[in-house]
């Protein structure tokens, strides 16, 4: 288990859901507090509006899931799958990731502060317009991946790997240049100027 930033420890869980199977079920505006969910299928589930706080989700699927204006507040999440999840005006905030599967997975909007993404394959998601101040992406792979107008205040990327990343209208001050490896990544004449002052050059 990768250990939370600061190393807080999450939630002890209260109740478990085991094995159900909600493929194609609606959760809206429903609330779950400290429930344990262990390999439930949540392929193309549509939640609105729902609200999960200090959950924990092993083996969980939430492939091509749609996630509109809901709540992850101090989650944890251990090998699960996010194959073309889409994420929209959603809140994760203080959230944990660890061994899961990304691939294609879509946010736009929302609240990601404080989580984790410590050694992720996040290769090929977007991030667009996204708030994501103090999130660890230590050892994180990025590449061909897009983080474009966010805001990554704060944010941990050492060791990161993010050749060919689109990083445009998103602020790079947080990006540690010695250890971050970013070739090819994409940034618009503004971010130019900022990665050239960062190396010292006198941009005039």
């Amino acid at each position: 288990m990768a250990e939370r930033r600061y190393g807080t420890q999450a939630a002890p869980t209260e109740t478990t859901i085991r094995s159900g199977d909600w493929e194609f079920r609606d959760l809206e505006n429903e609330v779950f507090t400290r429930v344990l969910f262990v390999d439930v299928d949540l392929t193309e589930t549509l939640a609105g509006g729902t609200t999960f706080e200090e959950c924990s989700f092993r083996g969980v699927r939430f492939n091509c899931a749609v996630l509109t204006d809901s709540a992850f507040v101090n989650c944890t999440f251990t090998r699960c799958a996010f194959f073309d999840a889409t994420f929209s005006g959603c809140k994760l905030t203080g959230s944990m990731f660890d061994g899961n599967t990304f691939g294609a997975l879509k946010v736009t909007g929302g609240d990601w502060s404080f989580a984790g993404f410590p050694g992720a394959d996040l290769r090929g998601s977007k991030f667009t317009g996204v708030r994501m101040r103090e999130v660890d992406f230590t050892g994180a792979r990025l590449e061909k991946a897009e983080l474009r107008d966010c805001d990554l205040s704060a944010s941990w990327f050492h060791q990161a790997e993010l050749a060919e990343c689109d990083l445009r209208g998103s602020d790079l001050n947080v990006l540690n240049l010695d250890t971050a490896r970013f070739r090819s990544a994409i940034i618009d004449p503004a971010q130019a100027a900022a990665v050239a002052g960062a190396f010292g050059f006198d941009v005039r």
